[in-house]
């Protein structure tokens, strides 16, 4: 026996392919030269971008570093990240609860959690935000007490509620129709025999959803709800309509107005913006990895026959040595 045969028959590898003639197949490595040309094109007009933007006048570099870390340019970035906190917990949170209904074999629950998602998913979040800040004009009072009697409390809804906490409930409750329809899919996703199994175990309700369908669903709930976070952070530019104007979008709008600067100023506000989004993404993506773990990672080994190249499963060599008429450990043929 060779030591090529004995090398591959140790390595388990099959025989490099030959032709009819028995030569070896050389392999050769296709070649893009057109798809080289375009990425070569693309990269010139990058730099050419590049440096253009670097001389350009209108774009007043000078002015950005100056305004980038700005007081107020980072008092209006830190209120941004608190309005985007708050709205997604309060988002997440009602989300769930409308999931939830929308699944529930109740008429009412299901048809309430159907009737939210139509009108807030069905009218932009600028026109809902301003009729929050209208809130005090439609309600001027906020009234505590049992229906059809006079109310034990009553409240000014403006002594109550200020811009700040409006904006977060408005962008809350637009974000929770969404976030609902991402659960709603997630719980799907999950397959039935899961629920099934979990109940002949004896489970409650809660222990079957908080053990194994949640877990299991957040592969496919992650990351649509991470791009709802970074689409959050930028929708918080829309609260002006409460109006809150303290956020990093419209301050950076104010200082422009005052300072005859708009381009140097919004391009700081992109820059934060680019920034935080940055930081999210890295998050979304250890989450992602996370419960991700164990799928599509235990993939079958495979052997390759010397003799013939055949990829048989391993595990499947018993089934093919009986379809061949193979001598088994009992001696039947």
């Amino acid at each position: 026996m060779s030591a090529e045969t004995r090398s591959g028959s140790v390595a388990g590898s099959a025989p490099p392919p030959t032709d009819d003639d028995g030569t070896a197949i050389r392999a050769v490595k296709l070649r893009h030269p057109i798809r080289n040309i375009f990425a070569v094109i693309i990269l010139l007009f990058a730099a050419a971008f590049v440096y253009d933007a670097a001389l350009r006048p209108a774009y007043n570099w000078p002015a950005v570093a100056k305004y980038i870390f700005d007081r107020r340019i980072s008092e209006a970035a830190v209120i941004t990240l608190e309005l985007t906190v708050y709205s997604m917990l309060i988002g997440v949170a009602l989300g769930v609860v409308l999931a939830v209904m929308r699944l529930s074999p109740n008429p009412v629950f299901k048809s309430l959690s159907w009737f939210y998602l139509w009108v807030f998913r069905g009218t932009p979040v600028y026109v809902q935000l301003t009729f929050w800040g209208l809130l005090s004009v439609i309600y001027p009072t906020i009234d505590i007490g049992l229906p059809f009697l006079n109310p034990f409390i009553t409240l000014p809804t403006g002594d109550v509620l200020n811009v700040f906490q409006l904006a977060v409930i408005g962008l809350a409750l637009n974000e929770a129709a969404y976030i609902a329809e991402i659960v709603r899919a997630g719980i799907l996703s999950v397959d039935h025999g899961q629920e099934e199994a979990a109940t002949a175990l004896g489970m409650s309700w809660f222990q079957t959803m908080s053990r194994v369908i949640i877990p299991q669903s957040m592969r496919v709930i992650i990351p649509p709800v991470g791009n709802e976070v970074i689409s959050m952070l930028k929708t918080t530019s829309l609260v002006t309509a409460v109006p809150f104007s303290f956020e990093l979008f419209t301050r950076s709008r104010d200082i422009s107005a005052e300072t005859f600067t708009p381009i140097p100023l919004f391009l700081v506000a992109s820059i934060w913006y680019l920034a935080f989004t940055s930081i999210l993404m890295i998050g979304q993506y250890f989450l992602e990895k996370r419960f991700a773990r164990g799928i599509g990672v235990a993939q079958p080994e495979k052997k390759v026959t010397v003799a013939t190249g055949a990829v048989p499963v391993v595990g499947d060599e018993g089934d093919d040595d009986q379809k061949s008429g193979g001598v088994h450990s009992g001696g039947t043929p």
